[in-house]
């Protein structure tokens, strides 16, 4: 069972309580009448399906009623973030990207220091009494 947290009460609620309404932030033509019907069919009917972070739409079903949005790792289903309509996401995913890079940087620190505490480590006997005399 996942829990959600809805901006506008403020609560952590069960999934059941909320429907996913589609992708966020996608911008309606203003003027529709005057575009293409191939412009109008692919603002319709397609959507980004990323894998990874995205930017979706909820609603409040069976609370306030109102809808929010959220930021979803679709490979994980984790949500990392949710924030009322009109507001703009903190977590993108170049900012994601970021975090795994700042990662990548300090894990071959990590390693030479592993492998030099390894080869301390395996110094034999024979070799700490070859030293020592």
């Amino acid at each position: 069972m996942h829990h959600i947290y809805c901006p506008y009460c403020e609560e952590m609620r069960e999934e059941e309580e909320y429907s996913y309404t589609g992708e966020a932030h996608i911008e309606r033509p203003k003027d529709p009448a005057s575009i293409a019907d191939e412009a109008w069919g692919d603002y319709l009917f397609f959507r980004a399906n990323p894998r990874g972070i995205h930017h979706e739409m909820w609603y409040h079903t069976a609370g306030c009623r109102r809808y929010f949005n959220a930021t979803r790792d679709t490979h994980s289903y984790q949500i990392h973030e949710t924030y009322k309509m009109g507001e703009l996401p903190a977590v993108t995913a170049p900012t994601k990207a970021a975090l795994v890079a700042d990662k990548a940087k300090a894990a071959p620190a990590k390693d030479k220091a592993k492998r030099k505490t390894k080869a301390k480590a395996k110094v034999t006997p024979e070799e700490q009494q070859g030293d020592a005399s």
